[in-house]
């Protein structure tokens, strides 16, 4: 994707997430959806095709969705434009999404060096949740390379980086983190395409997780690294007490379905790709975010309770002494394309209530992974200079 393409998702991306209550109405979702039609079609021209993408930002979920296609489709074709993949005319990315007061349907079209984004929207039958006052969520980087990141730790006055050819540590040193050792890593067969990794620390001990090898070491007094051509569970820690055992599909990029419980309870559950655990009145719960798309909520005996839509693959449980003192932070849905964001929640009466603006990141987010029980590490790759970073992300409980 060319840079200017990117510039232009990012714009919308800030737009969406920016504009007033008052933004043009329409009288329900299939007006909306009708409306973008028949503006596509004129833009691109009578009888011209017209590539289509779809996201949803909102709370809404699959049916809605579908609902929505149906009537642009519908409107597209009644307007003299068609559906099509091969050499179209136009290209157009449409975004469900939603304020306080309204749900919004954002049509971004692009027809050679020409662009326009049309917005319409309809009221909500009930206002949108607010974020709570007085909470916000930090970002922080903490490092940045040109190869990937899979995870980082922290052991004592240290930063443990893991990727796919080798384990560094490193020292702070003048206010600077300075390469102290780095060890090879020798996986037994290539790595999948989508590689995944992370970093369980104990202390100055720590294991690394990644698909078909496990590795064990120690940060001190030196870096060692002994691994094992071993399809181990990974170790899924949430905030500061609770753990899941979960089988990584080796040739994948997410977990199998096989777990255990911090009580020994094992249970096979569909493929997921992310966990975190809250507490809702004392009753602790489980959050997988699975591999079509939905965040199912589980009871500590893993039986479903319910579903979040308008997350991403990517969650994590922390600990932060406010906003409950349980928080789930959820990534958005997104094709990996688009400036990605994170954003902390609240779990109450099976409903995710938002405690936070999203925190945005310049690309995708690949990996988020507690840290430290209270704060959790994201990772993202900016697509304008190939670069990954690793931040820190810590929920700051004003007054």
């Amino acid at each position: 994707m060319i840079a200017a393409v990117r510039r232009w998702h990012a714009v919308f991306a800030a737009l969406l997430f920016s504009i007033p209550p008052g933004a043009a109405g329409a009288e329900d979702l299939n007006g909306a959806a009708r409306e973008l039609a028949r503006k596509t079609a004129a833009f691109a021209g009578r009888g011209e095709a017209v590539a289509v993408t779809w996201r949803n930002l909102s709370s809404l979920g699959a049916p809605e969705l579908g609902q929505v296609r149906t009537a642009f489709e519908a409107a597209l074709k009644d307007a003299g434009g068609r559906l099509g993949e091969q050499a179209p005319a136009a290209e157009a990315r449409i975004t469900l999404s939603e304020n306080q007061s309204q749900y919004l349907l954002a049509a971004e079209v692009r027809k050679g060096d020409d662009k326009q984004v049309w917005i319409a929207a309809w009221n909500r039958t009930e206002p949108a949740m607010a974020v709570r006052p007085g909470i916000a969520l930090e970002k922080r980087l903490v490092w940045e390379q040109d190869e990937q990141i899979l995870d980082v730790a922290f052991p004592a006055a240290g930063l443990l980086v893991l990727s796919p050819t080798r384990l560094t540590l490193y020292a702070r040193q003048n206010g600077a983190w300075e390469r102290q050792q780095a060890l090879p890593l020798t996986p037994s067969k290539p790595w999948p395409r989508d590689l995944h990794g992370h970093l369980q620390l104990n202390a100055a001990a720590f294991r690394a997780f990644l698909p078909g090898l496990t590795c064990s070491g120690t940060t001190a007094p030196s870096l060692t690294l002994e691994c094992h051509a071993v399809d181990e569970p990974w170790v899924l820690e949430s905030g500061s007490r609770a753990l899941l055992l979960a089988t990584f599909a080796a040739a994948r990029n997410y977990f199998d379905g096989r777990v255990v419980t911090q009580t020994g309870l094992r249970k096979t559950l569909p493929p997921f790709f992310s966990a975190a655990s809250v507490e809702e009145l004392g009753r602790p719960l489980w959050l997988l975010a699975m591999v079509d798309g939905s965040t199912q909520i589980f009871t500590a005996a893993l039986d479903t309770l319910g579903s979040v839509s308008a997350w991403g693959s990517d969650i994590a449980g922390i600990d932060a002494r406010c906003g409950g003192g349980f928080q789930v932070l959820a990534t958005r849905p997104g094709d990996g394309t688009e400036p990605d964001a994170v954003q902390a929640f609240a779990i109450v009466d099976r409903a995710p209530i938002p405690l936070t603006a999203p925190v945005v990141f310049p690309g995708p987010v690949t990996a988020l992974w507690t840290s430290g029980g209270i704060s959790a590490v994201a990772i993202s790759r900016d697509p304008a200079t190939g670069k990954y970073a690793a931040y820190i992300l810590s929920l700051v409980c004003g007054a």
